[in-house]
C-alpha cells in the first residue's frame, strides 16, 4: 500500500510538514486530529494552503462504513468498512461493563487456513497499513460516541503475518497525542507463529498475547490449524514461555470447542497436563487462563459446537486440575459477529 496519513508517526509527520516549508510544530496540531478522524482539510487551526500541501503530499485516506449491525441481543456492533481499494475489512465493537472494546483486522483475508474460520477462506489478499489498523479503532470510537478503552487484535488475518505493520500500530494507537490506548490494555491473538512471538518478545511490550491453540496434540492441531506443521506444539509454547518471561504477562489460550474433535473431558486433562507441563515447570511458573469458545457455526466448514454440558464438564476438568478457565461469552450472535463472516457475505453478495 502507498504510504498514507495515518500511518505517520508524530517524527514523521514533523518530518514531512519541515519538507514542505512548514514549522515542524503543526505536527502537534494536525496529529491528535488525525487520529480523532478528520483530514487536514476538515481541520479549524491550519490554513487551507498547509492541508493541501499536506494531503498533496501523503493521501489522506480512511475507510467508508459499508455496513453497520447492532445486535438487539447486547448492543454489539459489527462494521463492515470498505477500503480505498474496493477491499472490505470487519471491525466490532463490544460493550462491556468495564468499558468499550474494539475488535480490529490485521489483514485482507488470510492464509492460515484454520478449518473453523471464515476469515480464511479465499486467503489473504494484502495487508493492512498501520494506519487502516488504527482506523479501524477511530471509526468504533466516533460510532460509540466515548473512549475505546481496549483493543483486542482477534479480527480479519494473523497479526504476527502482518509484523512490522502491526508493531507501528502498536506504537501508533500507544501515542498519548492521538488515540492514547496503554499497552497493558491491547490484546494479539496469533495462530501459533513462533517466530513472531520471539520477535515480540524482544519488543519487551506489556502486551497481553494469546494463543489459539484449540488442541492438545500435534496429530489434532496439524488437522484443524495448518500452521501447526510449520510450528509445533512444542516450538509455539515454548515460544509462549519466553514471551511471558520477557514481559511478564499473562498468556490467554484460546481453545475452540468443537463437536466430536476436541471436547471431551480425555480432552481437558490431556490440555490441562500440557500446559502444566510447559508453564508450569522448571521451578517457574507462568501466569496462564484458557478461554473456552463455543465453534461459531459457518456454512463452509460444516463444524458444530458441543452442547453446554460437554463445554461445562470440560472447564470443571481443567479448574480441578489447577488451569484457570472461562467459557467466552457469545457476542451478537444475531449478527454474525465472528469474524470473516459479514465479509464472505457481502463478497458473496448474499443475504
Amino acid at each position: 500500500m502507498e504510504k498514507q496519513l495515518l500511518s505517520l508517526s508524530f517524527d514523521e509527520l514533523a518530518e514531512l510538514l519541515r519538507s514542505l516549508g512548514e514549522p515542524s510544530y503543526r505536527a502537534a496540531q494536525i496529529f491528535p486530529q488525525l487520529h480523532r478522524g478528520l483530514s487536514p482539510s476538515q481541520m479549524t487551526n491550519i490554513s487551507a494552503a498547509t492541508a493541501a500541501a499536506v494531503e498533496s503530499a501523503v493521501p489522506w485516506e480512511f475507510p467508508e462504513v459499508r455496513e453497520r449491525l447492532v445486535s438487539s441481543v447486547d448492543g454489539t456492533v459489527k462494521y463492515l468498512l470498505g477500503l480505498s481499494d474496493g477491499n472490505c475489512i470487519e471491525t466490532v465493537l463490544m460493550r462491556y461493563r468495564h468499558g468499550n472494546t474494539v475488535c480490529v483486522s490485521s489483514q485482507v483475508g488470510c492464509r492460515m487456513g484454520c478449518a473453523f474460520c471464515a476469515s480464511t477462506i479465499g486467503g489473504r489478499l494484502r495487508d493492512l497499513c498501520p494506519g487502516e489498523i488504527l482506523a479501524q479503532v477511530i471509526v468504533a470510537g466516533r460510532d460509540c460516541g466515548g473512549r475505546v478503552d481496549n483493543i483486542v487484535m482477534m479480527g480479519i488475518g494473523e497479526p504476527l503475518d502482518n509484523y512490522d505493520n502491526v508493531l507501528k500500530f502498536l506504537r501508533l494507537v500507544n501515542d498519548p497525542r492521538g488515540v492514547n490506548i496503554g499497552y497493558r490494555h491491547i490484546s494479539l491473538s496469533t495462530c501459533g507463529h513462533a517466530d513472531g512471538i520471539l520477535r515480540l518478545a524482544g519488543e519487551k511490550l506489556p502486551i497481553t498475547l494469546s494463543l489459539s491453540l484449540h488442541a492438545h496434540s500435534d496429530e489434532v492441531r496439524s488437522r484443524i490449524m495448518p500452521v501447526n506443521r510449520k510450528w509445533n506444539i512444542d516450538s509455539v509454547l515454548r515460544a509462549c514461555r519466553t514471551y511471558s518471561e520477557a514481559t511478564g504477562r499473562r498468556i490467554s489460550f484460546e481453545y475452540t470447542l468443537i463437536d466430536g474433535r476436541n471436547c471431551s473431558a480425555a480432552d481437558a486433562a490431556a490440555l490441562a497436563d500440557l500446559l502444566n507441563r510447559y508453564m508450569r515447570a522448571g521451578g517457574r511458573s507462568y501466569p496462564i487462563h484458557v478461554n473456552l469458545i463455543p465453534v461459531n457455526e459457518v456454512r463452509e466448514s460444516g463444524l458444530r459446537p458441543p452442547d453446554r454440558r460437554a463445554v461445562e464438564v470440560f472447564r470443571a476438568e481443567l479448574e480441578k486440575r489447577g488451569v484457570r478457565a472461562t467459557v467466552r461469552r457469545t457476542l451478537g450472535p444475531d449478527i454474525a459477529a465472528s469474524c470473516g463472516q459479514l465479509r464472505r457475505r457481502a463478497a458473496e453478495g448474499r443475504d
